[in-house]
């Protein structure tokens, strides 16, 4: 196991559930600003106070000044892009000093060309499981396809990540792989995450029974 993999958990809304997954050893914290999700984040934003935890906002083709704004109402400190955003918003919103990862959903017959364009505007990729609801599907795609993977931007590992195929998710022997991204199959209803099932997923990821932080 990779012990310098880092940890996302997405979909979060709820102020107690955040409060204890604050206690385990994570490195990001999404929130959907897409108001088609069933984790969609409808008021503000929880705050955090962690300032080792980015906060990242996550939207589906909104505009530059949408994402601004909640940007500057929320304290994002990233921005993934899960839509059909264009390489020239992803530079606009880099040009902030912001982190930005662009969401894409693979399949058999994904062009992996497709990503040229936005290599040098953004910070990570992030790699789904293709659908129509631009994510939180709880399906993986074929991890296989990864070797067939280009370039050298470093990529979050999204779709379908659980308790019983992390260990698999890992055998992805890539350098590239910069973090997982935990999502719907830790959750005990949509936008309430089960602390107790993602300790688990922390200890097989880390390969170690992890203490909570003090």
């Amino acid at each position: 196991m990779n012990n310098k993999i880092k940890i996302k958990v997405c979909g979060m809304r709820d102020v107690d559930n955040i409060r204890q997954l604050l206690q385990l050893p994570i490195d990001y914290i999404g929130f959907i600003f897409y108001p088609k999700s069933p984790r969609f984040v409808q008021d503000q934003a929880p705050s955090i106070n962690a300032a080792d935890i980015k906060k990242v906002g996550v939207f589906v083709n909104s505009t530059f000044s949408e994402i601004m704004d909640k940007v500057h109402t929320h304290q994002v400190d990233a921005v993934q892009l899960h839509g059909d955003e264009t390489p020239q918003l992803c530079e606009s919103l880099k040009n902030q000093k912001l982190e930005i990862i662009k969401a894409f959903g693979i399949d058999s017959t994904f062009d992996w060309l497709t990503l040229e364009s936005y290599l040098e505007h953004i910070d990570y990729f992030l790699f789904d499981t293709k659908s129509t609801q631009y994510g939180g599907t709880g399906k993986a795609f074929s991890w296989s396809a990864l070797t067939e993977y280009p370039y050298n931007k470093p990529y979050f590992l999204s779709g379908g990540l659980g308790p019983d195929n992390l260990q698999d998710a890992f055998s992805i022997n890539d350098n590239r792989l910069y973090a997982v991204d935990l999502n719907s199959r830790f959750e005990r209803q949509p936008g309430i995450k089960n602390i107790e099932t993602l300790t688990q997923a922390l200890s097989i990821i880390r390969n170690e029974q992890i203490p909570s932080k003090q």
